[in-house]
């Protein structure tokens, strides 16, 4: 699959999630095999007035490339100032976010909200196109609510827009992160386009990941909530996709991650920030680990690495002691 002159070869992605794709899990998840990983949502009115905070999520390294830099908002004008902004920070593409649900945003006429009228949808991917030299992506959902699934209408006009590729986050609006993503449209949008069509929704698995590659004939997946925790899940569906053996990853490297995607996000925030930050990371690296609640209840209290090491070190120790441990979770 190709985005632009992107060659993405197995077509696994990481997507977007606000307070999660930060540069430390990216550089993660890079290095367990995302072939293209996308930053936290930026808004465009925050990018063009320099708020720091918002210019910090667009920092991205050469290691994690291709990197796409995802923005949004309701303004036009704005939204082509953001992504010229990006653009000139190095990104390899502009995705636009036309499907988040949150009220904050869809109250504000940006993210999904475009999903009442697609034509102002089209109509701000054009200009964005216009306005900058690299791809531009898009992500969106089926629709509204399953009254008004416009995705097929949608897909076609952001095509003739100049999107180089469009990811579809197989619910509507109004179920939000609830019910089952209907992959049943993937195929439906594909036939009526000539760009990369991305599977966003419940391709948690090995399983799924190649489920949708045989079912829908997707031209990749979009990996959000499976990733969470466990970013092993790329080098997991790579392997099954080209031998059908399932990976498992030992309790040994979950740990040894766990420190090293610390490490990384003490050194990208500061040692105090990057600890307090990182504390909504342990329970998936330690999932399915005997004990491993009470041991979260210490990390999450701790505000020095040494300790949070020495307490992960106490607690493999404990496990292999107790014959708690095959060395191997699912």
């Amino acid at each position: 699959m190709k985005i632009g002159n992107i060659e993405i070869e197995h077509g696994l992605i990481l997507a977007p999630m606000e307070s999660v794709t930060d540069l430390p899990f990216r550089l993660i998840c890079k290095k367990m095999g995302a072939e293209l990983v996308y930053t936290e949502f930026i808004a465009s009115e925050a990018l063009i007035r320099d708020v720091e905070k918002s210019i910090r999520k667009m920092k991205i390294l050469d290691v994690e490339r291709p990197v796409a830099v995802q923005i949004f908002g309701s303004k036009t004008e704005s939204m082509c100032r953001s992504a010229k902004m990006v653009e000139d920070s190095g990104a390899d593409i502009v995705d636009i976010n036309f499907g988040c649900w949150v009220k904050k945003v869809v109250n504000n006429e940006a993210g999904a909200a475009f999903l009442k009228c697609p034509e102002k949808m089209a109509d701000m991917v054009g200009a964005v196109v216009n306005s900058v030299s690299i791809p531009v992506t898009a992500k969106t959902r089926l629709g509204w609510d399953s009254n008004s699934i416009v995705i097929v209408e949608t897909a076609k006009m952001l095509e003739k827009a100049g999107v180089s590729a469009l990811a579809v986050h197989c619910r509507t609006r109004a179920m939000g992160m609830s019910g089952k993503a209907d992959w049943s449209w993937i195929p439906k949008v594909k036939e009526n386009l000539n760009i990369p069509v991305i599977l966003n929704g419940d391709v948690n698995t090995p399983e799924d990941c190649k489920r949708a590659f045989e079912t829908v004939k997707c031209d990749a997946v979009m990996v959000a909530r499976g990733a969470i925790g466990n970013p092993f899940i790329f080098r997991e569906m790579k392997e099954y996709l080209l031998s059908g053996t399932i990976i498992k990853t030992s309790v040994r490297e979950k740990i040894d991650t766990c420190l090293e995607h610390l490490r990384i996000s003490m050194e990208y925030k500061g040692v105090r920030k990057g600890i307090i930050e990182f504390r909504k990371n342990y329970s998936g690296y330690l999932k399915g680990m005997f004990g491993s609640s009470a041991v979260r209840q210490k990390l999450v209290l701790m505000e020095s690495y040494d300790d949070i090491k020495n307490t992960l070190a106490d607690f493999y120790e404990e496990l292999v002691k107790n014959n708690k441990i095959d060395d191997i979770v699912n």
